[in-house]
């Protein structure tokens, strides 16, 4: 029997040469328009390339988020090994507060996403580097009002009725944070702008070599220095501006971002107000993504013996938060690959690609839902030696198993969102699944009927259910030729912003 490589090889060199970085999309496209080929040998044949095209930027993609996300856990292993307090505040510090900013920017860099994704897949380049300068000063500004945030996070927290002791050493942690907030500024222009060249082993090397020093770091602040709390902070922050330098020379002195990179402009200082309220929609939709799972930690804190109940939440929601990263990689992922196809006018593929990253992720998620639960009696202890804790973790492993199935699958959803600008109608669904129904849901069945973090957690996974079910029929209803309309309209519209063009 012929191999599938030899089935496959003199079709795809039949194919005309594109220019290299359009490569895989305009063959997709060409095997999918193919109707001269069988329906089954169509499908293998696109399967095959868009595999080749999802893995080359979700491997390096999940492993830049993963180590990312290494950083800051290994800082709350750090601080848990101080003590439980330590453990409680700096999970307290991540998951109450700073995942504010970090949802926030997160959100607002979003629109660099969909305008950089689509503007390359157009072979518009020249807008890029316009597209993160603009960004990286709407960011900046808003790191203002957030530090200020970060500076009252003491009362803040109390206002929340937190623990006093808790509250007050989670400030602590807050207060070494504030340089982060602005590194987040800079970091996701950069990011997505390279992620929608397709350019991420760069930035998987300079994530990895920072997570070694982060680790030194660390240790010698906490452990030679005697730094304690505050020295865990300002340490992963001083990492995240490292990544930030780094990627900046990258791409000031790299040959790949020669087209897309002209130095620094003016135009980064106009049409500010029009580029906010694109920022706007996408922060409000994957704020309201990120927050929902803080809310969980949050209202956590008002349970009877909530050290407890903290300390173990913040176990499950480190190892989530850590494989969530998985799916955030094929999240950007497929918004580069849809945006990308909608850039280039290729609607087909841009619909195929949609399937092919969510069964990919699904897949995925399962495997790791079933390794979570396999170690559920042990996971604790990578955190802490606590054996109190370690049994609350065990009960709620079960619950974070199907929170990392449900996990597979909705990022993913919200990356082809965010590669066909639908944050403002995410936003909306967002807000009803989470807000009206998942969070009132979960207190209900964590205080009135007292089951508890579980009835907390369980209450929210309903919410997380529903938006996945409606996201998931919108994509399936998607027609996407006018999508592919809807992007040359959104390219042409914001070209038009430039000043040398009006």
């Amino acid at each position: 029997m012929e191999s599938q490589d030899e089935l496959q090889e003199p079709i795809l060199q039949s194919l005309p040469d594109p220019p290299a970085h359009s490569e895989g999309n305009s063959r997709l496209e060409k095997v999918l328009n193919d109707h001269q080929l069988p329906y089954f040998k169509r499908l293998r044949l696109a399967s095959w390339i868009e595999l080749k095209l999802l893995f080359r930027l979700a491997a390096p993609t999940v492993f830049v988020y993963m180590i990312n996300n290494l950083m800051s856990l290994s800082t709350r292993v750090f601080a848990g090994h101080l003590g439980n307090l330590e453990l409680a505040a700096a999970s307290l510090g991540n998951s109450g507060v700073q995942l504010f900013a970090y949802g926030l920017m997160l959100g607002m860099g979003s629109a660099v996403e969909t305008l950089c994704g689509q503007a390359y897949g157009a072979h518009r380049y020249e807008m890029l580097g316009t597209y993160l300068q603009r960004a990286t000063v709407v960011l900046t500004i808003t790191g203002i009002p957030i530090t200020m945030i970060y500076l009252f996070s003491e009362p803040i927290l109390l206002l929340l009725r937190e623990p006093s002791k808790v509250a007050a050493a989670a400030a602590v942690f807050v207060y070494g944070l504030i340089p982060q907030v602005f590194a987040y500024a800079v970091n996701f222009p950069i990011q997505k702008f390279l992620q929608a060249q397709s350019i991420v082993n760069p930035p998987a090397v300079i994530s990895a070599t920072t997570l070694v020093l982060h680790l030194f770091l660390t240790w010698l602040a906490v452990y030679q220095m005697g730094l304690g709390l505050i020295g865990t902070s300002l340490v992963l922050s001083l990492s995240w501006w490292i990544i930030v330098g780094a990627q900046f020379i990258y791409i000031v002195k790299s040959s790949r971002c020669k087209r897309t990179w002209n130095g620094f402009t003016l135009q980064a200082f106009s049409g500010l107000w029009e580029f906010v309220k694109l920022s706007l929609a996408s922060a409000i939709m994957l704020c309201l993504e990120t927050w929902y799972f803080q809310i969980l930690v949050l209202i956590a804190g008002l349970l009877k013996n909530p050290e407890i109940a903290l300390d173990s939440l913040a176990v499950c929601t480190a190892v989530s938060a850590l494989l969530f990263m998985v799916s955030v990689g094929f999240n950007a992922a497929a918004s580069v690959r849809v945006s990308n196809e909608l850039g280039a006018g290729n609607p087909k593929s841009a619909a195929f690609s949609v399937v092919m990253v969510t069964l990919v992720s699904f897949i995925i998620a399962v495997i790791e839902a079933v390794i979570v639960l396999a170690l559920r009696d042990v996971i604790s202890y990578a955190f802490t030696s606590g054996e109190t804790v370690a049994n609350a973790v065990s009960e709620l492993c079960p619950f974070l198993a199907v929170t990392l199935v449900l996990n597979g699958v909705q990022p993913v959803l919200s990356g082809v969102a965010v590669g066909c600008g639908w944050q403002a109608f995410v936003a909306y669904v967002n807000v009803g699944c989470y807000y009206v129904v998942g969070i009132p849901v979960g207190c209900l069945l964590g205080f009135k009927f007292d089951l508890g973090a579980k009835g907390i957690w369980g209450g929210m996974i309903g919410g997380t259910v529903m938006q996945t079910f409606i996201l998931l029929w919108v994509t399936l209803c998607t027609d996407w030729n006018k999508e592919v309309e809807k992007a040359r309209k959104r390219l042409d519209y914001w070209e038009d912003k430039e000043p040398e063009k009006s």
